[in-house]
Order: structure tokens, then sequence, then C-alpha cells
């Protein structure tokens, strides 16, 4: 996809000016390289032109990601709690995964996720959000699911490393939701998709994105890197 057209993806392009919406920006890049190697992403070195400056920058070229809320007929979800390095915590989040490679079809990752982590399909899906996570460091981009009509997969997953004692709980939303408002819980998948979730949920579920509507944040990001 050109950068033209990616731009015109995002919701809100064709608003009035005084609507509140984000807004694509082409700049030229006058240098890039990699500055650092990593085993999952690297970290990119950018020059670019900006307000008539050379400004650089370094950020994390991050895959992209999605997550799946994962809600029963009785407005429970469920909860896995992992352990994660960078912060020394056992945080409470929800199933999440990388997008393994550039085109992959990110509903079909979150179906992976939901199977690999909690051992379970879904068979009726929406957009529930996309975000970005840290803009100012990383072009790392994720989009949520909500998944509902649970049943087990046909197997169990066999899982490894921090996943393999991740603790699962079913918990109401309304309980969710308090544990986000009283900061018991900080990770941002899991306060994004409870909050949005819980207005959803107000609104009788109406409204939500199909579970294959266009991706604008992922179709910018990946034009921006095919300049």
């Amino acid at each position: 996809m050109s950068l033209p057209e990616a731009a015109a993806s995002f919701p809100g392009r064709n608003r009035d000016s005084e609507g509140l919406f984000d807004q694509p920006a082409e700049v030229n890049i006058v240098k890039r390289g990699i500055a650092f190697n990593g085993r999952v992403w690297d970290v990119v070195h950018e020059t670019f032109d900006y307000n008539d400056q050379h400004l650089t920058r370094d950020f994390v070229q991050h895959t992209g990601a999605v997550a799946v809320l994962a809600i029963d007929e009785t407005d429970r979800l469920l909860a896995i709690r992992q352990y994660r390095h960078p912060v020394r915590l056992r945080e409470w989040e929800i199933p999440a995964g990388l997008l393994d490679f550039e085109g992959e079809d990110p509903l079909e990752a979150a179906k992976r996720e939901l199977a690999e982590e909690v051992d379970l399909q879904a068979a009726t899906w929406n957009v529930l959000a996309d975000y970005c996570t840290s803009p100012g460091g990383s072009d790392e981009i994720i989009r949520v699911y909500l998944a509902r009509d649970l049943s087990a997969t046909p197997e169990p997953f066999d899982r490894t490393e921090e996943e393999a004692d991740l603790e699962l709980r079913w918990v109401t939303l309304d309980d969710a939701a308090n544990a986000v408002t009283s900061n018991a819980v900080t990770n941002s998948i899991f306060q994004i998709a409870i909050m949005r979730a819980y207005l959803a949920r107000q609104n009788g579920w109406t409204g939500l994105l199909a579970a294959d509507a266009p991706w604008p944040l992922l179709q910018w990001r990946n034009a921006t890197r095919a300049r």
C-alpha cells in the first residue's frame, strides 16, 4: 500500500478539522541504519527533516502484536498472570503475542495466541481497540480483539519458558475494571482492553468493529517502512 493510500485509511481523515483524530505525517528520512540487532527486535537509528531541522532518533522497530480479551456468556474474562523480566513483575494480562511475519493476518495470529496460551477457541470475534504502546520510543502497534462464544481447543498446548507457569483466572468484567481503576494492575494491554470492553458493554456490545476490519495503523506503519 502506498503512503497516500495508507494515510487515507485513517479514521477521521476527512472529518472537520475541529475533530479529535490522529493525523498521519510524512517526513523526509535523511539517513537510516540499525543501531542494534536484537534477538527479537532491532533498534533503528534515523535522521529526518522536521520543521526545517535535521532530527535524529533511535527507536525499537517492532513486529506488531495482537491481544485477545476472551469473555464468556456471564461476562467473565480470562486473565493470565505471567512473569515479565524487564519489570520483574508477574503481571495480570490477557493472551497476546507477536505478528510472526510481515503480512500475517492479525485475526489468525489472535486465534493462534488464544489457543497457545489458554487452550481456547472462539466462534465470535470483534476488534476492540488499536493503539500505539510507546510512540516516543517504539513503533509497536497492537490490535486487541474481543473473543466470545468460547470453547476448548481439541488438544492442550505445550507451554515453555515464562509461559510454563501461567496462572489463569476467570474474573468478572466489573472486578477487572475495579482492579484497573485502583491501580492494582499495570499492564497497558490489560487496562485498555478492560476499559474498552466495559464501555462496550454499557452500549450493549454494539458499534464494535468487525474482526476483519482494516487496521490503518498497521497499513501506515508498513507503508512508511517500505519507503
